[in-house]
């Protein structure tokens, strides 16, 4: 072949760049893939069984636990965001922050520390029996393993999402608009009902989509209170009734609840164009509450903070005071190696992944490259559960076909290559929670000006030696940044890790679930107490960046209020 005409060939094969973008996208969409593909696939005799019995229990308890979710995260959420960010109450600054901590609390944990205290047996029943000498069935208590209990649970560890958007859209609002309402003769409530809320429905909606996707994500909480949901169905599927297919049918119907939320979000997002945010050079107007209003304020704001955060993770270190002689050992030990080895290492492959894939989309700049990071990104928003179906079914395959060609052609077996090793269960989070670091990372080298790349290849550097001499020292915090956050999500993650981990290794979710399991509650604490207290490290350092961020805002507004209203 002529110089020519391999010179003409290069124009229409993609850069390598792009190449590497489409290969990572395709792999890690893979299980998504997987599990759509069953849609089309003839219903079996255990789908048949499943449609004619349960699948309705399963459609309609999912659907009234993210009812229930949706509301208990939208009236904690929005009504904390607004008393926070336009009213001025005795301890505002403090609630600020520390509402956002009930978002290191896993789910399943505050449910089995909620069971632990509230249950027959535990200290508040106890308690009442004891004051006033009440037998069983003398009075009525409401029962914590239930639909209720589930939505209560879920919604105290979800709102955040709702809060920190919420309250993000409320600080960017136009002063303008909120001072001619109130010239117009709007009290507080109304302001905020007819200007407040309406501009900040976009970002309130994001809000509530991930928290109900966490929700559908959710088995520990709902398989402990037995509530019959996708997730528990997938799992009786599976284990209980062997049928592989089956499950993924019922995974990709649990992806449509999915795609309904992204579509709803993103239908909610394109309303943003219509609501004008102008620059501000003065802070929001805010309403000083004095007497009655300000106790109100300060209860409705401590509440969320206590019961999703203070009270449990006190009742679960006193448990671990009470138990740490007999469960922090040689084992628990190895647990935590187990834990941190697994989460750290996928957190340093998402990040590299990461920054390779969006280089590779900044170089390319095409829209394909585009939907190709778009396309890796996609499996946050699937849970758990489905990523681990769609993941265990192509590995097998793979193990089987490979080990039927070795019987066949050299009378070897190889065994099972891939299937339950932890190079699956680290994909299977790299599919989960690449979106997390992607996000950090393309936010991190938006700040990375074209010309320093330019200046960089002008000095003879190639494309890798242009990230890590020069994106790399200047990307630092957000690199750090992406890391701790997989790092938190792997060590939360439960489902996946229960259906994908290796022959005898676990981790300090699967301790905690399996204690819990056993009604061994206060055993269980040390290990979800570590969970717990690893979480609060991202949350504690997201409420320090928004503090800084808003102060740098108004110290920036200050310099430029002289400017505005100079002649």
């Amino acid at each position: 072949m002529s110089r020519w005409r391999f010179n003409e060939l290069r124009r229409y094969l993609p850069r390598p760049w792009t190449a590497l973008v489409f290969a990572v996208a395709l792999l890690l969409a893979l299980p998504v893939l997987t599990v759509m593909s069953f849609v089309l696939h003839p219903a079996g005799a255990v789908w048949r069984h499943l449609v004619q019995t349960v699948l309705a229990g399963y459609v309609l308890n999912s659907l009234a636990l993210m009812l229930g979710v949706a509301f208990g995260a939208l009236v904690i959420g929005v009504s904390t965001a607004w008393l926070t960010t336009l009213c001025r109450f005795p301890g505002r600054t403090t609630f600020e922050w520390i509402l956002l901590l009930p978002l290191a609390m896993p789910a399943y944990i505050i449910a089995y520390t909620y069971t632990g205290m509230l249950d027959f047996a535990g200290p508040v029943q106890s308690t009442l029996r004891t004051w006033f000498d009440w037998q069983s069935g003398d009075y009525w208590f409401p029962q914590i393993r239930s639909l209720g209990g589930a939505v209560c649970m879920l919604s105290l560890v979800l709102y955040p999402y709702v809060y920190l958007l919420a309250r993000a859209a409320f600080l960017e609002q136009s002063v303008h608009a909120i001072d001619v309402s109130r010239a117009l003769g709007c009290g507080p409530w109304q302001s905020f009902y007819r200007v407040s809320l309406p501009a900040a429905r976009p970002a309130i909606m994001a809000g509530l989509s991930l928290a109900l996707m966490e929700t559908l994500a959710d088995y520990g909480t709902v398989q402990y209170f037995g509530v019959s949901t996708f997730t528990t169905g997938i799992f009786r599927t599976w284990f209980g009734l062997g049928d592989s297919g089956a499950a993924a049918q019922l995974a990709a119907v649990m992806m449509l609840f999915v795609f309904a939320l992204i579509v709803i979000e993103r239908r909610s997002r394109r309303r943003a164009r219509y609501y004008h945010i102008e620059s501000r050079t003065r802070p929001l107007p805010a309403y000083t509450l004095r007497g009655w209003r300000a106790g109100t304020a300060l209860i409705a704001c401590a509440l969320p903070f206590a019961l999703g955060f203070l009270l449990p993770s006190s009742q679960l270190l006193l448990w671990s005071l009470q138990t740490a002689a007999e469960t922090v050992d040689a084992h628990f030990l190895r647990l935590a190696i187990n834990t941190l080895a697994l989460a750290a290492g996928t957190a340093l492959l998402a990040v590299l992944l990461s920054l390779l894939m969006a280089y590779g989309r900044r170089l390319s700049e095409s829209v394909a490259a585009a939907f190709a990071v778009r396309l890796a990104g996609m499996g946050y928003a699937v849970p758990g559960v489905v990523i681990a179906v769609g993941v265990m079914l192509p590995f097998t395959w793979f193990d089987n076909t490979i080990d039927a060609w070795m019987r066949l052609h050299l009378g070897i077996s190889t065994g099972l290559l891939l299937s339950g090793s932890l190079f699956m269960l680290m994909f299977a989070y790299m599919v989960r929670f690449l979106a997390v670091a992607l996000q950090t990372v393309e936010a991190g080298l938006g700040k990375v000006t074209r010309s320093m790349d330019e200046v960089a290849r002008s000095l003879g550097y190639r494309s890798l030696s242009v990230i890590g001499k020069v994106h790399v020292p200047i990307m630092r915090a957000s690199l750090l940044t992406a890391v701790m956050l997989v790092f938190v999500d792997v060590m939360k993650e439960l489902p996946a890790t229960l259906i994908l981990r290796p022959f005898n290794f676990n981790t300090l979710a699967i301790r905690a679930y399996e204690l819990a399991s056993d009604e061994r509650l206060a055993d269980s604490s040390t290990a979800a107490l570590a969970i717990v207290l690893v979480g609060v490290i991202p949350v504690v350092v997201l409420s320090l960046s928004i503090a800084r961020s808003r102060r740098r805002a108004l110290g920036q507004a200050r310099l430029e209020e002289p400017l505005a209203v100079a002649p």
